[in-house]
């Protein structure tokens, strides 16, 4: 499970006379796109149906063609889909949510940040407190997110960092959107109306996942050490 804190938002509380509609978001999993993924999105988008979730976001590593083609199919899963990306900064990984143009690995922090906002998208610090895991603040655990973002207020997702179709869903972000549409999603996120859900992944799954992209990893980091 990965805890993770929206960075440039505010928490607002207001009232609202509207029904809403509780989601069930996957909000962080790769594709084969990922060169440590292992599964195409048709496999992530059935595992996403098959377990009861309402959203997925597919956010490959520096890649965002497989996303914009899960989001654009999610609809035949019974799904709301979300566009985005894990981009690598300088400082590490940034999830890009509701974009839909590809923003390069490399960039500082900060320029990293102003590009998915200039895209009206959200960013979106997945595992900060993890070095193994490139997180930009790599001190501390997940639960010490959870801890720091509950503490300040500050909107949280959940996502199961799944590089394996059986591994979507292990972490769920509960959405409470005004209606089932990309949009209201990202607006409920932005507004703190979620709440985090995770279980342990299965030391089985766990082997599974890790051995799937062992090969790529290395390729990875000869290319690109940042």
């Amino acid at each position: 499970m990965c805890t993770n804190v929206v960075p440039g938002t505010g928490a607002l509380l207001r009232a609202c006379l509207v029904v809403s509609d509780v989601l069930r978001a996957e909000l962080h999993c790769h594709s084969s796109l990922s060169y440590d993924g292992r599964d195409p999105v048709e496999m992530l988008l059935a595992q996403a149906e098959a377990v009861g979730l309402d959203v997925l976001a597919v956010t490959d590593h520096d890649e965002i063609d497989a996303s914009l083609d899960a989001a654009e199919r999610a609809e035949e899963y019974g799904l709301v889909g979300i566009p985005g990306m894990e981009v690598t900064s300088e400082a590490g990984h940034v999830l890009a949510l509701g974009i839909e143009e590809l923003i390069p690995p490399g960039l500082p922090f900060v320029e990293t940040l102003d590009r998915i906002w200039e895209q009206g998208g959200i960013a979106v610090v997945p595992h900060p407190f993890q070095r193994s895991r490139h997180g930009v603040a790599p001190h501390i655990s997940n639960r010490t997110a959870e801890t720091f973002a509950a503490s300040r207020n500050l909107p949280m997702t959940a996502g199961s960092d799944a590089h394996i179709a059986e591994m979507v869903g292990q972490a769920v972000t509960e959405i409470d959107a005004d209606e089932r549409t990309p949009e209201a999603v990202l607006d409920a996120i932005r507004a703190g109306r979620t709440s985090v859900v995770g279980r342990r992944t299965p030391w089985r799954i766990s082997v599974k996942q890790f051995g799937s992209g062992v090969k790529r990893r290395i390729v990875r980091a000869l290319l690109y050490p940042f």
